[in-house]
């Protein structure tokens, strides 16, 4: 386990990309060693990305690229894996859930939940 936190300090970096205002936050890394050898690593994170949540075109660019955010997370992550504590990696599951944030008292835009799942083998 202690791999896995060290692991996401080099994680955070990987999260540059995403918007200046964005809040970038790790919820939840879970590794659990099965007894071939294969460990499953989940992780889920969650953070904001602003801008119009209506249903107009630029709202859905930013959904797009909300998603993307994810989807890039997830591609990285196995490469992160394999740096730091696996011979091999696979992604299994890549969950995206956003979630629509207006209102006159807080700043509009996405509240964005990942989740990851994934298979590896221990170094």
């Amino acid at each position: 386990m202690k791999l896995i936190l060290a692991a996401l300090a080099g994680f955070l970096p990987a999260l540059s990309d995403a918007p200046s205002a964005a809040q970038e936050r790790i919820i939840l890394v879970q590794a659990q060693q099965r007894q071939d050898g294969a460990v499953r690593v989940q992780s889920s994170i969650n953070f904001f990305v602003p801008g119009p949540a209506g249903e107009s075109e630029e709202a859905e660019k930013v959904r797009d690229r909300a998603r993307r955010l994810i989807y890039g997370i997830a591609y990285r992550e196995c490469d992160l894996l394999r740096e730091v504590l696996a011979k091999d990696c696979r992604l299994e599951s890549v969950t995206a859930n956003l979630n629509r944030q207006t209102g006159q008292q807080q700043l509009e835009g996405y509240m964005v939940n990942g989740s990851m799942s994934f298979q590896i083998t221990l170094k």
